[in-house]
């Protein structure tokens, strides 16, 4: 039972849209947990901050127009009710007072002629007699009135107040009816303006819904728009990387975009200035070694044919000699393919083979025949493939494995439909993995490589050969047989030939 409130006010018990929002939605965190709020925001990306910041406008808008919206039209209703039920409650309490004067003795049945509401009763108390009279059926008698009601009224003063009857809200009006000697109470039920409330809060709670969904709608398309720009750069910066140093962003008519455009072009065009000089510088060093070292190879060649008449101290240095010219000889001729592959000078040129006999006769040539290779591909069919960027893969990867890990240990094929699959492995001590996108670059060594050994670009040359053919290179562990080593595994998209 609610509160007793003298004609007008709240309706006690009920409670009300804007308690349920304020207390459903979140408090201000305090300051410990300030913290951990920004840094889950800043964990955002940004589409994600533009749909939440969209989102949280639309629904906070909503949510207060919902809650003005709701709080008016219920104060409305339940006011326009309220002057409604009061003045049916004093014209039948007069109609009553004016019936006693003259028929008191009949007011058992003067009771039921008073006309009331649907679901309403009435209850009149003779004061002079404290007789109670209900409208039949005797559904609602005093002791269902309240107690606050009832006690005000009995003291002389008219009132109303809400009660909860039934499983229902009601309202009650009493009154006096001093001239004859009663009291009158009559009973409304607000079951229809709860009705008319529910509908208004569940239109209220959709408005609310249907706002907060299209904010978001609105978020997704203008965060698509902003991001628009942001993804072209992505790419073209994707596209740089990948080696197409030529690539460049189109001019935008918004002078903000054209702004980051400009710069954007600047940086790039420095870039490609900068690689480009790197690469020249290179090739040309490269060239111009390559004549000494061809008089250095002659005349080492020479000397080695009276290797006899030197000494024992003078034929270790000789051999030291022609040890590391011959190594500085192949890292030459490695610069210099390395630097035709960075500058894009080299072209494709692919022709049908069976990858399982071309791989064969590769191995043989290089002295690499007495590695067992596998074939597990399903289907055996020729492809386009450049056998010649094959082989430089392969002998690359082969040979690596000889220097670091005691020589290859399998070469598995796997062919498919478009795609071709080359697994080198060997039983080396392996290699970090925060080391095995690195070991790619070149003059790149792992820290337990030995020194000495190799020019420090066959895995280099091996991954831009790949990257010529549009496939990649990578590395796994591998377990075969009780022992560990490295997996290179070599992936090339390939074409079938089906003639």
């Amino acid at each position: 039972m609610g509160p007793f409130l003298p004609f007008s006010g709240s309706p006690g018990g009920k409670v009300s849209f804007l308690s349920v929002m304020l207390l459903v939605m979140p408090n201000r965190p305090r300051s410990p947990f300030r913290r951990f709020e920004r840094a889950r925001h800043q964990s955002l990306g940004l589409r994600a901050r533009t749909l939440t910041s969209f989102g949280l406008i639309a629904f906070t808008t909503s949510l207060l127009a919902g809650i003005a919206t709701y709080s008016f039209s219920r104060s409305y209703l339940l006011e326009q009710r309220g002057n409604v039920i009061t003045s049916q409650a004093f014209s039948n309490a007069r109609l009553m007072g004016t019936y006693l004067e003259t028929q008191r003795d009949a007011v058992g049945s003067l009771v039921s002629y008073i006309r009331t509401e649907t679901d309403g009763y009435a209850v009149l108390q003779l004061t002079p007699e404290g007789f109670y009279y209900s409208v039949d059926p005797l559904k609602f008698t005093q002791a269902n009135i309240p107690k606050e009601l009832l006690k005000t009224v009995q003291g002389g003063k008219a009132a109303t107040q809400k009660f909860s009857f039934d499983g229902h809200l009601y309202e009650a009006v009493g009154t006096p009816v001093a001239a004859a000697g009663a009291n009158y109470f009559e009973v409304f039920s607000l079951r229809e303006t709860e009705r008319i409330i529910g509908f208004i809060l569940s239109a209220v709670i959709a408005g609310l819904v249907i706002a907060t969904s299209t904010g978001l709608l609105l978020g997704w398309f203008a965060s698509k728009r902003l991001l628009r720009p942001v993804g072209r750069v992505a790419t073209t910066a994707a596209e740089i990387a990948e080696g197409k140093l030529d690539a460049r962003l189109t001019p935008e008519s918004d002078p903000d975009l054209d702004q980051l455009v400009t710069s954007f072009n600047a940086m790039a065009d420095t870039v490609q200035e900068r690689i480009e000089r790197e690469i020249r510088f290179a090739s040309d060093v490269s060239h111009e070694l390559r004549s000494p070292i061809t008089a250095l190879t002659a005349a080492i060649e020479v000397l080695a044919a009276k290797r006899h008449e030197l000494s024992d101290r003078n034929q270790q240095a000789f051999d030291i000699i022609d040890t590391q010219v011959r190594r500085f000889d192949r890292m030459v001729i490695d610069l210099l393919e390395l630097s035709r592959l960075e500058s894009g000078a080299s072209q494709i040129r692919v022709e049908s083979v069976d990858i399982e006999d071309l791989i064969t006769r590769i191995a043989q040539r290089f002295q690499f025949g007495s590695i067992p290779l596998i074939n597990t591909s399903v289907v055996r069919t020729q492809i386009f493939v450049d056998r010649l960027r094959i082989e430089r893969v392969l002998v690359n990867l082969l040979g690596n494995a000889a220097e670091h890990a005691g020589g290859a240990t399998a070469v598995t094929i796997h062919q498919e439909k478009a795609l071709l699959t080359i697994h080198v492995d060997d039983n080396g001590p392996g290699l970090p993995v925060d080391e095995r996108v690195d070991v790619f670059n070149r003059f790149a060594r792992g820290r337990n490589a030995p020194r000495g050994t190799g020019s420090g670009l066959g895995l280099a040359i091996a991954m831009e050969h790949a990257k010529v053919m549009e496939g990649t290179i990578t590395i796994s562990d591998h377990t075969d047989n009780g022992s560990s080593g490295l997996r290179f595994t070599v992936t090339i998209p390939v074409e079938s030939d089906v003639s």
